[in-house]
C-alpha cells in the first residue's frame, strides 16, 4: 500500500509518501518526507500566529506536495490513499491541508483517511520500531499537549492523564521568552542546559504528589518568574543562565518521568513510548530510559528517531494506515480544532 500524507496542523507544511508492506507485521518505508518550516516567520512574535501560519501553508503546500512526489519517484496514479491531519490543531491551518487533500481526492478518485494528530505522534514510533508489545503506555509531549495514553491494542486509546494548563513544550517556549532567548524555546533551552548544574536553582515539581496522572506546568512557570527576579544574574551571566536552563529542564523531566513510571506500574504495561516534539529533548530521553531500566523490570522503552519527533507527514501516513478502515470520500471529511483521541 502506498500512502500520500499531508500535515498542516500548526506551523509545518509537510507531505510524505510511505510504502507499507508485510501482512502480519507492517513495515513502513519512507520514500519522501518533506517539511517546510515556518520557525523564522513566527520567531519575532515568540509563538505561532494562526493567520500567518495559514497563509504560509496556502503558499507552500503545492510545492511541498510536488517535491514529495518527485523525491518518492511516484505519481498520483501509484498512490492508493491520501491521509491527512484533520484534528486537533489550528483550524485555519488544518483547513489548508484538508482542502488540498479533498481536491486531490476529487481529481484522482482516491479515498481520504482522516488522521488524529496525537495518534500520529504515537504511531511515529512504528517508523523506528517494527515489533511493539502491548499494553503500551504513550507519553506524548509537545508544544500543545502533555498526555499519558494507554493502548491495549492498535486503535484503542484510554486517556490516563493530561495537562491542566500549559503543556511542557509551551512551558519551554514561555520560559525562553522570559529569558529573552528566542523561539522555539525547547531546542534553545536544551542547548544551553548542556553542561549546566541542574541542582543550582531550586524549582518545584508540580503535581508530583497529586495522586493522579495529570500534569500542570503553570506553577513552574510562575516559579521561574520569581526565581529570575530573585537572581538577576540569570539574565546577565552565561554560566548562571546555563545552570538555570539545566535546572528548569530537570524539573520538567522529573515530573514527566515520575508520572510515567507510576502509570506504567498501575497498568502493568509492557512498553513505554515517548513521542511528540519534546521527545527530541536529550535529557528527557536519557532520564526516562535510565529510570525505566532501573525501576521497571522487563518494560521496553521506545521513542522515534529525532527526525520523526516533531510534526511531519510520515507519521501521518503510519496513522493513516492503521486507520484505513475509516477511509472515506472527499465529501465526508473536515477539519476540527478539538477532537477526542478515539
Amino acid at each position: 500500500m502506498r500512502i500520500l500524507a499531508i500535515e498542516t496542523s500548526c506551523d509545518e507544511t509537510a507531505c510524505a509518501v510511505v510504502d507499507v508492506t508485510g501482512r502480519t507485521v507492517p513495515r513502513f518505508t519512507v520514500l519522501s518526507n518533506i517539511i517546510s518550516s515556518q520557525v523564522k516567520l513566527h520567531a519575532p512574535y515568540g509563538g505561532v500566529v494562526p493567520t500567518l501560519a495559514s497563509r504560509e501553508h496556502l503558499k507552500n503546500i503545492p510545492h511541498v506536495f510536488q517535491k514529495a512526489l518527485r523525491d518518492a519517484r511516484t505519481t498520483m496514479d501509484e498512490i492508493d490513499a491520501i491521509a491527512v491531519t484533520c484534528a486537533p490543531g489550528l483550524v485555519i491551518a488544518l483547513l489548508i491541508g484538508v482542502s488540498f487533500a479533498r481536491g486531490l481526492a476529487y481529481a484522482s478518485g482516491k479515498k481520504i483517511i482522516p488522521v488524529h494528530h496525537i495518534a500520529a505522534h504515537i504511531y511515529s514510533n512504528w517508523l523506528s520500531h517494527e515489533k511493539i508489545a502491548f499494553p503500551l503506555l504513550n507519553i506524548v509531549v509537545s508544544g500543545g499537549h502533555t498526555e499519558l495514553v494507554l493502548m491495549k491494542r492498535i486503535g484503542t486509546y484510554a486517556l490516563l492523564g493530561e495537562t491542566r494548563d500549559d503543556a511542557a513544550g509551551e512551558a519551554f517556549d514561555k520560559v525562553a521568552k522570559m529569558l529573552g532567548l528566542g523561539y522555539p524555546g525547547g531546542p534553545i533551552i536544551s542547548k544551553l542546559a548542556r553542561g549546566g548544574d541542574a541542582s543550582r536553582y531550586m524549582l518545584p515539581r508540580p503535581m508530583l504528589s497529586s495522586g493522579d496522572h495529570d500534569f500542570s506546568f503553570s506553577g513552574l512557570k510562575t516559579a521561574v518568574i520569581h526565581c529570575v527576579k530573585k537572581h538577576p544574574e540569570i539574565k546577565k551571566d552565561k554560566t548562571a543562565r546555563r545552570n538555570f536552563c539545566a535546572s528548569f529542564e530537570q524539573a520538567v523531566a522529573d515530573v514527566i518521568t515520575e508520572k510515567t513510571i507510576r502509570a506504567a506500574r498501575e497498568y502493568r504495561v509492557k512498553t513505554i513510548a515517548l513521542s511528540g516534539g519534546v521527545s527530541a529533548n536529550k535529557r528527557l530521553r536519557e532520564q526516562l530510559a535510565n529510570t525505566i531500566a532501573a525501576r521497571l523490570n522487563a518494560v521496553a522503552f521506545i521513542t522515534p528517531d529525532a527526525g520523526f519527533s516533531t510534526d511531519n507527514a510520515a507519521m501521518i501516513a503510519v496513522a493513516g494506515y492503521f486507520n484505513r478502515t475509516h477511509a472515506t470520500t472527499w465529501k465526508n471529511i473536515d477539519a476540527s480544532a478539538h477532537a477526542p483521541l478515539a
